[in-house]
């Protein structure tokens, strides 16, 4: 059942070339116009441009850069069966990995948790992602794959290769440096974490978070190492990233629970800012020398050391860098 804010948004952009009133908004969707009212300043602290004209009414603005998030307009535009056909949007949240653990047992594989901006993003070993408002695209996925536990890391892969080929359609040219990361132009814009919930014979449910450098701004710690997407000289709008990488993400993963995982695998090498390169391993401080051959079937990394030995190497106990610095 639709809530009167999505009710609202949907009579804003049916009359999004005119002004409608408060009292035909408030007949067009059966609320009262005190309703009416609260809805309006609910979407415009979500971040919603809408203009109101004493005598006219109220008219959306739409510039996707402006306003904030709507999952009525989203879901009716986007071709997925289940992935994101339920999406709970903040404008500001400490963490959407943190808010999708505590939900995820009793929402539906698919259920995404989207925010304009993380108090306490969450990256890898224990790391944290900045993710200011406005500038970032940060959610978090709950999925319930009924498969090995020893297969669960291979949805990182996954996960990066959906969002490289969704960036690389859009004429951002994306790699996918190996475990986690996605980076334009030698620098990172992005980062993946997965969580999961298990027993020890089953997945109860696994959490992929993903955040994402969108639009300008300044990483004074990590000049050499972040950017953005617009600070490369690129530009893609929010919701034109998502609706491709859920897209792209639902048909791989589908297959992926298929056992399917040929088009997975091909990307990540394909895409590979890693496959083929002499590359350092650092564990606990501590850099080794190896070429990095392959990606296994379960998402880890072969390598060849200066031995000649062929290693597999698991994304959990490791960190990768070029030989000349970030990659």
């Amino acid at each position: 059942m639709k809530n009167t804010k999505d009710l609202i948004m949907e009579a804003l952009l049916k009359n999004s070339d005119k002004y409608i009133s408060g009292e035909s908004l408030s007949d067009e969707i059966g609320v009262s116009r005190a309703s009416v009212w609260k809805g309006i300043n609910s979407l415009k602290k979500e971040g919603y441009v809408i203009e109101s004209k004493s005598g006219s009414g109220y008219k959306l603005i739409k510039s996707e850069e402006e306003r904030g998030f709507s999952t009525y307009e989203f879901i009716h535009n986007l071709n997925t069966k289940y992935l994101a056909q339920s999406i709970i949007f903040f404008q500001t949240i400490d963490s959407t990995n943190t808010h999708a653990n505590k939900i995820a047992e009793k929402s539906e594989e698919g259920t995404v948790v989207l925010a304009n901006e993380q108090t306490n993003g969450k990256g890898r070993t224990g790391k944290k992602w900045i993710s200011d408002e406005n500038v970032g695209v940060y959610f978090s996925m709950i999925l319930k794959p009924e498969i090995p536990l020893s297969k669960a890391s291979f949805l990182t892969q996954i996960a990066g290769a959906s969002l490289c080929l969704a960036l690389n359609k859009n004429d951002i040219p994306a790699k996918i440096k190996w475990p986690n990361d996605i980076i334009v132009d030698g620098k990172k814009i992005s980062g993946i974490l997965t969580e999961m919930n298990a027993e020890i014979d089953r997945i109860n449910f696994i959490v992929v978070g993903i955040g994402i450098n969108l639009y300008k701004t300044s990483f004074d710690e990590l000049p050499n190492i972040a950017t953005s997407i617009e600070n490369e000289g690129y530009k893609i709008g929010r919701e034109k990233l998502l609706k491709d990488f859920f897209e792209i993400f639902e048909k791989l993963y589908s297959k992926f629970k298929k056992n399917s995982i040929v088009e997975t695998r091909k990307t990540l090498r394909d895409y590979s800012a890693v496959l083929g390169k002499e590359i350092y391993l650092i564990n606990n401080g501590e850099k080794e020398k190896v070429f990095a051959e392959n990606i296994d079937e379960n998402g880890n990394l072969i390598v060849r050391d200066q031995m000649g030995i062929i290693r597999t190497i698991f994304s959990g106990e490791i960190s990768i860098r070029g030989l000349n610095g970030y990659i």
